[in-house]
């Protein structure tokens, strides 16, 4: 009869002695292997083996589909369902399907309303962790990921990826009313209410409201009197970026408004505009004294 070995806490049994000794650690809390690089220590040794690939960057296992490389075979195996199409788990409130078990568990948060990850800074809470740690660089101004185009850095890598497309010309995303494209999912999503009127951030002060929350935050500026960007030159004071720029064109002499008929140039758009009526003859203001004596 083969011989086994019990764990005399949990009863849970194994063929070879090492394997229980190994298994014990779990109740113990013993971790004998540390990592030479970081400290970080492990109740196995081929756990540590594993983890040291996040110092050497090696990644042997590799998609025979599209050739992308991993550090551990797990990830590799779920990788794998990106091909086949396999989504094994599955909510039961909605019956929406997941690659991956983590992506069910945080999804679930969309019906429990669960947001247990909390900023330690402004107490702001979220359903994953990961989305804790990319908010955390707004206090911490870490911007890790690098354009290898113009080295432009972003705090998220999905803001990276929308970056790029900049330079791409790549605009995946399209309206199915109007058929214009965006570079970016949330570009879309805020473009679909111009046609939906949908204006969901208000005002706190005059109750004013936006499509886009970028703008809102613009006109907040009106209230506060916040005018953050400031010429170089002149050190004069904008409520916007876009401002302080055109502003700059008195310093410069740019004047990159050309007219299409007489080649006169301008260094504001509006200025084009107007002048662009000496050739049209559009004369768009009347007097409403005059038409009344009329």
């Amino acid at each position: 009869m083969e011989r086994s070995y019990c764990c005399d806490v949990c009863h849970k049994t194994f063929k070879v002695r090492k394997l229980l000794k190994e298994h014990q650690r779990v109740h113990t809390g013993e971790r004998p292997y540390s990592c030479d690089v970081c400290n970080k220590t492990f109740s196995k040794k081929s756990s540590l083996n594993v983890h040291a690939r996040v110092h050497t960057g090696e990644r042997p296992y590799r998609c025979d589909l599209c050739n992308k490389t991993f550090s551990y075979k797990g990830n590799l195996q779920v990788h794998q369902r990106v091909h086949t199409g396999e989504c094994p788990y599955s909510c039961d409130v909605c019956n929406k399907t997941f690659i991956k078990q983590s992506g069910l568990k945080v999804h679930k948060c969309v019906h429990t309303g669960e947001r247990p990850y909390s900023c330690d800074v402004c107490n702001k809470i979220f359903s994953r962790k990961c989305s804790l740690k990319e908010h955390q660089r707004v206090h911490t101004g870490e911007r890790p990921y690098m354009c290898d185009v113009c080295n432009k850095t972003f705090s998220t890598k999905s803001h990276l990826k929308a970056h790029q497309r900049v330079h791409t010309g790549e605009r995946p995303y399209g309206c199915d009313v109007c058929n214009k494209t965006f570079s970016g999912k949330y570009k879309l999503k805020e473009h679909k209410r111009v046609h939906t009127g949908v204006r969901p951030y208000s005002c706190g002060v005059c109750n004013r409201t936006f499509s886009i929350k970028s703008c809102l935050k613009l006109h907040q500026r009106v209230h506060t009197g916040e005018r953050p960007y400031s010429c170089d030159v002149c050190n004069k004071t904008f409520s916007t970026k876009s401002h302080s720029k055109v502003h700059q064109r008195v310093h410069t002499g740019e004047r990159p408004y050309s007219c299409g008929v007489c080649n006169k140039t301008f260094s504001y758009k509006c200025d084009l505009k107007v002048h662009q009526r000496v050739h049209t003859g559009e004369r768009p203001y009347s007097c409403d004294v005059l038409l009344n004596i009329q």
